[in-house]
């Protein structure tokens, strides 16, 4: 299990990454295709919202006391 989503992370990471890179050249091409960099953001922003899900909240609390 554990091997599994080390995989994932790196898999994302790749992906992620690559997204990046192909919204970088395309923007420096004579004529930049919109579609093409708002789909390689979408992916990015994906990608950084499956990674981001994993990582467990730093106060577990419930803080609905203190207000």
């Amino acid at each position: 299990m554990i091997f599994k989503t080390t995989c994932m992370k790196k898999f994302f990471f790749l992906i992620m990454i690559a997204a990046i890179f192909v919204a970088f050249y395309e923007q420096n091409t004579a004529k930049p295709n919109l579609i093409i960099t708002c789909l390689a953001l979408v992916v990015f922003i994906f990608g950084m919202i499956k990674l981001s899900a994993k990582i467990p909240p730093k106060d577990t609390k419930d803080d609905s006391n203190q207000i």
